[in-house]
């Protein structure tokens, strides 16, 4: 099959000269993109489109996405080498980082349809969520990135973080509350294998909704062991529920995320599945 790379030049601490050079080695003539803007993925996947079966996203969650857009609803296939922070999309559909494995992959042209979602018209592949951890976004891209400079940000901001308050339309009027944050799950995880859905699936044409109240520091040292173990379940603090499509207000905040890129995202909010947009490469 026909692949085209879109390489994000800014991902995994700007170090993706070793993919590029080693992608040349083995295919000399590749067909590549380094973008260094939105408008120039745009712009490669408009020229490319004729003459492309693949579309390879070389970056993390936020690049995937970028480049998903583009082609969800179409005859068009995305494949993933991970270059992100978390890499949670690419864990989950698994893409690793052996560039001869993905190269395998796109000789076969196995592919699978999966779902996808919106948020107020904002399409997101993985996971997606509003409160504490999308403020936490929003400081994480002012550092470094990697997974220590998260840690540390979560830590700090959970001290001071305060509940968002959430209503929702009357079908699920019950979970009405104060909470810690709202997560919107196409997939199990955020990234770093941290299982924020642990029974979620991408191609059930159902989302996964997390509730999480706030606890006590404690406490979250005990949800993080749940969460990164994948044996997170309903109790006080967290609810689950599974839906196709939502709508519900939240009150004192807009700072979402949208697979790991930090936004403001104004209520009223509207989530919406796309049941089998999205044709993912397979083994």
């Amino acid at each position: 099959m026909r692949a085209s790379f879109i390489i994000n030049p800014y991902s995994a601490k700007k170090n993706y000269q070793q993919f590029l050079d080693l992608l040349l080695k083995k295919i000399p003539n590749a067909n590549y993109l380094v973008s260094e803007s939105l408008e120039d993925t745009d712009s490669f996947i408009k020229k490319e489109w004729d003459n492309t079966d693949v579309f390879v996203a070389v970056g993390g969650d936020g690049t995937i996405s970028t480049v998903a857009q583009k082609i969800i609803h179409s005859e068009k296939i995305l494949a993933v080498f991970p270059a992100g922070s978390g890499n949670g999309f690419s864990n989950e559909t698994h893409f690793n980082k052996n560039i001869d494995d993905l190269l395998d992959k796109i000789k076969k042209g196995n592919f699978q349809q999966i779902d996808t979602f919106t948020v107020n018209d904002r399409l997101s592949i993985n996971v997606s969520g509003a409160g504490f951890d999308g403020e936490v976004i929003k400081k994480f891209e002012k550092t470094s990135r990697g997974f220590v400079n998260y840690i540390k940000v979560t830590v700090k901001t959970f001290f001071i973080y305060k509940s968002i308050k959430i209503k929702f339309e009357e079908a699920y009027q019950q979970y009405d509350g104060e909470y810690l944050m709202l997560n919107v799950a196409n997939t199990r995880q955020f990234g770093n294998n941290a299982y924020i859905a642990p029974h979620a699936s991408y191609s059930d044409g159902l989302l996964d909704i997390v509730l999480v109240k706030k606890f006590t520091f404690w406490q979250s040292l005990g949800f993080a062991f749940r969460m990164f173990t994948k044996r997170l379940k309903e109790n006080e603090y967290l609810s689950y529920f599974q839906v196709k499509n939502l709508k519900f207000i939240i009150e004192n905040s807009k700072s979402w995320h949208l697979d790991g890129e930090g936004m403001k995202i104004s209520s009223p909010i509207q989530v919406k599945i796309l049941p089998y947009s999205l044709k993912i490469l397979i083994d």
